[in-house]
């Protein structure tokens, strides 16, 4: 039976087929024009309806254009509405076509009804048609003196709209006074709202270029206009509130006394139902008193109330961006909120989302006198069916357990973890195990009877199976089979695909034979020869290594790859505290929510005067005729990002890392001489000591050991010259970015400037090219009064090409009259030279 012919789809009714139906339309337009006839109004409207419907779907129905004018001429709204939708969207397209609307928008401008002037002007301002813009400045003026208030707001938007079509037309026409003008007099509260964001915008965009503008910008953080709008914010929408409180969070008051007065007359705003009116408040609170210890500290009590309300309540969307928040405050005193950490336990209902950042901050708010009934809560979420919050609250216990905190109780809830024979619960417990016994080696008896159970076959991550290798051959000692599962897990090395867990088998192994000699020398044997044939490079380098040490001596070896180790008392943070400072500078805004500063994913053109663009690709050295600069957070708080991967690391190391294979792999025969029955070849030696003076006070094997731990033999050392400056030093943009990311931070300090100094820094340009003259080259810069940035780099006089940079990092602030520096080098030891020829140089500047 033949299969039954599909039939074609038709289109639905409100699409046309062809251009006929829009020639249709046409026609019919054309015929309603101008008529007056009964019903006509009607026909115009479903007429209107189809070329919106039609327009919708993305048909062109461009070619109406000049009908829909001609039947604009109506009193009817819902015609005019359709008319201004339909001009708006096609007028970009067709600039030509746009002329046509101008006089039947201008005649609608002076419509007796304030809705239609209103909609008109909208419209009008709606072109964005360069080629029109004498047509809106009139229309605009009058429009900012109506007596309505919808026309008024209308035109302040416009005014914006206008300045972003022609900036010079705006400033031209003195709409930003008369926007001011109309803001501090009008008494409609949303026409003063319109004029305070449109001023806003204006002001902050022409700013970056006029120094007019940037005076009346401040002038918008003066008193009377903050109190002007601070007595008023009762009669704001919620969206104006926000606006005002964004305002005065940036504002500075003079005296104490300013500071109760805000947060007095703002203090029923912490009791609103809109979380962004609370965070807004909230955030005027914060800075207001950021240097009133003692009352920021009352501040943080008085908000709790309201956060933890708004987090009970509303959508999960709302319920996670107030914990975000809050979650921030708690990081910074967790003291305070300790006492309410039930406000914090995880509801069934609660998002994935939600659940993972309330695990976060009952770890932040454990102390002693809280901490069972945490870490009883968070047993319990270990068993959830969620296996990412079942990880995060095991990862949680231990975490509440490196704070120091009840940890006879942890410890014992971690090793009940293991018996639960769930992989994912025992990857993260053993990852914890190990880090409980680097901070407590007291409790490794307990541990390691518990781990010692658990078979390595079952372990399948490579952290945990790491985790468990570590503790194999950290306590070899103590667990009587660890020689023979290593031996087991050396067996199967070519399966195991994660280089890490072949490093710390490498080095487990080793430990093992320092400890059980007779037990592990066969599987030592195979360790390195597996080692030194490994594709891995890091994998391949820590093996020769080792052989070569134990070829040295073992008992140097013991000392250098098992020493004695003392408990690690702090684990570093992930996160840095400058950048959580920047986090808090940027209180209510999408940084809190991303837990990462602006700057980090903020369009470049659209980031405030004070942010720097992360393109320094384009700059030229020392230039900088945009004030754009390298984001010196950025490229410190990505520098994992600016890291060659482990696979170009390996492409790149060249010949010269590859010739350490001219070694081979030891052939142990299980022999108590082994270890030392194989030596490197002639050549290889030769090689591996080429440099390095020989004396009879050393030895040659002390020579190898030393160049390959890259110390060199001991010498006498000798005083440092002092540190000369390369005249004629060259450096690239990405150059200098690929160094940045590569090279730790070798010093930081703070510099003062002097007075003359500070006067003299009108701009960035000043100070580069006081620089230079001290062979310190700037390869970006920008900023404005008071906060400067710049990024500085210099070479050592006779350094080969692409060696002996120093990089700098330094922000200035007029206003303490201090600088930041930040420095590294190629050459780390030479850093402090350098510091102190660059500080001398500061000094210098603006002084004649």
């Amino acid at each position: 039976m033949a299969p039954p012919v599909q039939s074609q789809r038709l289109p639905p009714p409100s699409q046309p087929s062809g251009k006929g139906e829009v020639g249709e339309l046409k026609t019919q337009l054309r015929q309603l024009a101008g008529s007056r006839a009964a019903g006509a109004e009607d026909l115009k409207r479903e007429l209107y309806k189809k070329v919106i419907s039609y327009m919708t779907v993305g048909i062109d129905v461009s070619s109406l254009f000049s009908e829909m004018v001609m039947c604009s001429a109506t009193s009817d709204i819902v015609l005019k509405k359709m008319c201004y939708l339909y001009v708006g969207n096609y007028a970009k397209v067709h600039p030509d076509l746009a002329l046509l609307t101008i006089n039947f928008l201008q005649k609608d401008c002076q419509d007796e009804d304030p809705m239609i002037r209103g909609l008109a002007l909208r419209s009008l301002c709606s072109l964005r048609v360069k080629n029109l813009v004498e047509y809106l400045v009139g229309p605009l003026r009058t429009g900012l003196q109506d007596s309505n208030s919808y026309v008024r707001t209308v035109a302040a938007i416009g005014a914006l709209k206008l300045y972003h079509i022609s900036p010079s037309t705006c400033i031209d026409s003195d709409f930003p006074v008369a926007l001011k003008a109309l803001m501090m007099h009008d008494p409609d509260a949303k026409v003063v709202a319109s004029c305070l964001s449109s001023l806003q915008e204006i002001l902050t965009l022409e700013g970056n270029a006029s120094e007019e503008a940037s005076k009346e910008r401040e002038l918008l953080l003066s008193k009377p206009v903050i109190y002007f709008l601070l007595n008023r914010i009762r009669e704001f929408s919620e969206w104006a509130q926000c606006l005002v409180l964004d305002l005065v969070s940036k504002y500075v008051p003079s005296e104490n006394s300013e500071i109760f007065d805000i947060m007095n007359l703002l203090e029923d705003r912490l009791q609103h139902a809109n979380s962004a009116v609370v965070l807004a408040t909230i955030n005027v609170f914060l800075h207001l008193t950021i240097s009133m210890a003692d009352v920021h500290q009352q501040v943080y009590e008085r908000i709790k109330a309201p956060l933890l309300t708004l987090v009970g309540s509303g959508s999960s969307e709302q319920s996670y961006a107030v914990l975000s928040h809050l979650h921030l405050l708690v990081m910074r005193a967790p003291i305070l909120f300790s006492s309410d950490y039930k406000h914090f336990y995880c509801r069934y209902s609660d998002p994935s989302y939600v659940k993972k950042l309330k695990l976060e901050m009952l770890t932040a708010v454990a102390n002693e006198s809280n901490t069972y009934e945490i870490v009883t809560e968070l047993s319990e979420y270990a068993a959830n069916v969620d296996v990412l919050i079942a990880r995060e609250s095991i990862r949680a216990v231990g975490k509440i357990a490196l704070q120091q905190y009840d940890v006879n109780a942890i410890v014992d809830r971690l090793l009940q973890f293991l018996e639960m024979e769930k992989d994912y619960v025992t990857a993260e417990t053993l990852v914890l195990v190990k880090d409980l016994l680097r901070k407590y080696p007291q409790w490794s008896q307990d541990c390691i009877a518990v781990v010692g159970n658990v078979s390595s076959k079952n372990v399948e991550e490579p952290k945990a199976k790491a985790a468990l290798v570590w503790m194999l051959g950290e306590y070899s000692q103590d667990m009587l089979d660890a020689p023979y599962i290593l031996e087991s897990l050396i067996d199967s090395w070519d399966e195991e695909d994660s280089a890490e867990v072949r490093l710390h088998l490498l080095t487990a192994v080793t430990k093992c034979f320092f400890k059980r000699p007779p037990e592990t020398q066969k599987a030592l044997g195979a360790a390195l020869a597996a080692g030194l044939a490994d594709a891995h490079q890091d994998v391949h380098d820590r093996a020769l290594f080792y052989y070569r040490l134990l070829q040295h001596d073992v008992s140097v070896a013991e000392r250098v790859i098992n020493p004695p180790k003392q408990a690690v008392s702090v684990f570093a943070d992930t996160q840095s505290s400058e950048v959580k400072d920047r986090i808090f500078d940027e209180f209510n805004s999408l940084s809190v929510i991303y837990q990462e500063p602006s700057y980090m994913f903020i369009d470049k053109e659209h980031r405030g005067p004070f942010e720097f663009s992360e393109d320094i690709g384009a700059l030229a050295t020392g230039a900088s005729p945009d004030n754009s600069v390298l984001p010196s957070q950025r490229v410190e708080a990505s520098d994992n990002d600016l890291l060659l991967s482990a696979s170009e690391k390996e492409e790149n190391r060249g010949i010269a890392a590859n010739g350490s294979l001219a070694y081979s792999a030891p052939d142990y025969n299980g022999s108590s001489t082994a270890l030392v029955s194989h030596s490197p070849s002639p050549t290889a030696n030769t090689s591996a000591a080429s440099g390095a003076p020989s004396t009879a006070s050393i030895s040659q094997p002390s020579i190898e050991i030393d160049d390959l731990l890259g110390l060199g033999p001991v010498m006498t050392p000798t005083p440092i010259p002092a540190l000369k400056l390369n005249s004629k030093t060259v450096l690239d943009p990405a150059t200098f970015q690929r160094k940045w990311g590569q090279l730790p931070i070798a010093l930081t300090q703070d510099c003062s400037l002097t007075a003359e100094g500070v006067a003299s820094l009108t701009s960035p340009q000043v100070l580069l090219r006081h620089m230079q003259g001290h062979l310190i080259q700037c390869i970006a810069s920008g900023g404005q009064p008071p906060n400067f940035k710049f990024f500085f780099f210099a070479q050592k006089s006779e350094a080969p090409s692409g060696a002996g940079f120093f990089l700098v990092e330094c922000l200035v602030n007029t206003s303490s009259s201090k600088a930041h520096v930040k420095v590294k080098a190629d050459e780390a030891s030479l850093s402090q030279d350098f510091a102190a020829l660059f500080q001398s140089a500061l000094l210098k500047f603006g002084v004649s």
